[in-house]
């Protein structure tokens, strides 16, 4: 698929919220995924301030322990958060910029292989959600273009939210978001569960996750928690290996 193929169908995504059985959490990481395949980036996370006013990480991502590291001092210090609190994007010219404002969290990122970072707030007029956290192993700035492609990104992904707070399912929306954290937790443990139980890549068992929970429209939280508890998708055919009933 051609790029501007891939820019198209990622808008497509985020704007599609209104379907009966909207995952949030999926929906996050696939805002993830495509920065990581159509932007000049080697890693992107997404940090939302729902509930409460506290940066979180709800979208699975990189489950490595230094990515994780990086991912915890972004939500203490660094561009993502001050691309919320001033609902601006945080863009610097120079990673001695970067040294300056945010020493500890570019120590992080430095440990982690990455030299550069910025992040785009996730806004829509007076509504702001959180931001969108950008990080290079390159030390250059990101290109122009990409950089406003990733804030169009961002601005589609918060009308999506925002625009499925105003459905009937809000109350199932809200209740994903303020589980979302712990709901990342469970995915990753199954990830982890499964990618040993086939012997496959990371990518490859949440991939036969979220196409299993879009198949049968569940939710890929319920899904991960099948994977742990009931070894669902033990084989590559998809079935448990055990008795549980679907």
């Amino acid at each position: 698929m051609g790029r501007e193929a891939q820019i198209t169908q990622t808008f497509v995504e985020l704007a599609d919220t209104f379907v009966k059985d909207f995952d949030v959490v999926d929906f996050l990481h696939q805002l993830t995924v495509r920065c990581r395949e159509i932007l000049a980036v080697t890693d992107a996370a997404v940090l939302l301030a729902h509930p409460g006013e506290r940066l979180h990480s709800p979208a699975p991502c990189d489950p490595s322990p230094a990515f994780q590291e990086v991912i915890a001092a972004a939500l203490a210090q660094g561009p993502a958060l001050d691309a919320y609190r001033t609902a601006t994007a945080q863009i610097p010219t120079r990673q001695v910029q970067a040294r300056t404002r945010w020493p500890t969290f570019t120590a992080q990122t430095r440990a982690a292989g990455y030299h550069y970072t910025c992040a785009l707030p996730m806004r829509l007029r007076e509504d702001i959600l959180g931001s969108l956290l950008l990080l290079r192993t390159a030390a250059r700035p990101l290109p122009a273009a990409d950089l406003a492609l990733a804030q169009a990104f961002a601005d589609a992904a918060t009308l999506g939210l925002l625009h499925a707070h105003t459905r009937e399912h809000q109350e199932m929306v809200n209740q994903q978001l303020h589980t979302a954290l712990h709901s990342r937790i469970v995915i990753e443990q199954a990830k982890g569960i499964l990618a040993a139980r086939r012997n496959t890549s990371l990518n490859h068992a949440f991939n036969a996750i979220r196409h299993h929970a879009r198949n049968h429209g569940k939710l890929l939280t319920t899904v991960a928690r099948d994977v742990i508890d009931h070894e669902l998708l033990a084989s590559p055919d998809g079935q448990r290996t055990d008795t549980a009933s679907e």
